[in-house]
């Protein structure tokens, strides 16, 4: 069954073939709807041509969000192919390096911590603030959170807190777009190897970790998480809204600290 058949889907984040985003987008492919992508820059829009025709999408934008001009040229840019959409994946989050490491307090800068929360959480709300128009009626709005929200990651830092504020968004975004029929939820994902968590120190030993705890001795993968976005971003999952749901193998239950073994 192509649950999405029909459906327009705009995903951000895609940087490579091992993106959560891409994982996201192979499976929203397989249930036939159709794609379309964000990136930050010319560069980074090169670089990924080749994944965006391996799912036969031919919507190719660029955009930096931290720019709110940028953002909106995105949209306008975007009415050229697509005058409504029906779904947006928000998966874009950073943070200096050097705040991935270390004791929080210490190595928190005022910059560092304005960055994260813009780029990690605000983003999404920028984007949706000038889209939110163009979306069809019953659309479903997605991002990606990760545990250190909720619990203390060691060497996750202020990117733990962003991801806090980001799922903060998402509760007060579906309040918001209730109205409308939109919804918006969260995935939280276990801990997987991208580009972006590389730069977590003893990411390595973090993802060992929750293997080892996880109710389910499995890695998690960029296709766990894909599928249950086409579910979230599909009819099948109306009813559900302003939701963090978990991809982790069942480690978000474990009463167990990871700077126990760190």
């Amino acid at each position: 069954m192509s649950f999405l058949k029909g459906k327009k889907i705009l995903i951000t984040g895609v940087s490579s073939s091992r993106s959560i985003a891409f994982g996201i987008a192979k499976s929203l492919y397989y249930q036939q709807a159709e794609l379309g992508f964000v990136c930050q820059n010319k560069k980074i829009k090169n670089k990924i041509k080749d994944l965006a025709n391996s799912v036969k999408s031919r919507v190719i934008l660029s955009c930096d969000v931290s720019k709110d001009q940028e953002i909106k040229s995105l949209f306008i840019n975007l009415r050229k192919t697509w005058k409504k959409f029906d779904g947006l994946v928000h998966s874009i989050a950073y943070c200096p390096k050097e705040h991935l490491n270390g004791d929080f307090i210490t190595n928190t800068t005022r910059q560092g911590f304005n960055i994260a929360h813009e780029i990690s959480s605000f983003s999404f709300i920028a984007l949706v603030k000038e889209c939110k128009n163009m979306l069809n009626n019953f659309s479903s709005l997605l991002t990606l959170s990760y545990l250190g929200a909720q619990r203390v990651i060691q060497n996750y830092n202020v990117m733990g807190l962003s991801k806090a504020s980001l799922e903060a968004s998402v509760r007060y975004m579906a309040y918001s777009l209730g109205k409308k029929n939109i919804r918006v939820n969260a995935i939280s994902s276990g801990p997987i190897k991208t580009i972006s968590s590389h730069k977590i120190k003893d990411f390595n030993k973090i993802k060992n970790f929750s293997y080892s705890s996880a109710c389910i001795k499995q890695p998690i993968t960029i296709e766990n998480i894909g599928n249950v976005a086409s579910f979230l971003l599909s009819n099948l999952s109306f009813g559900i809204t302003g939701s963090v749901i978990y991809v982790d193998n069942g480690f978000n239950i474990n009463s167990m600290y990871i700077e126990n073994i760190l």
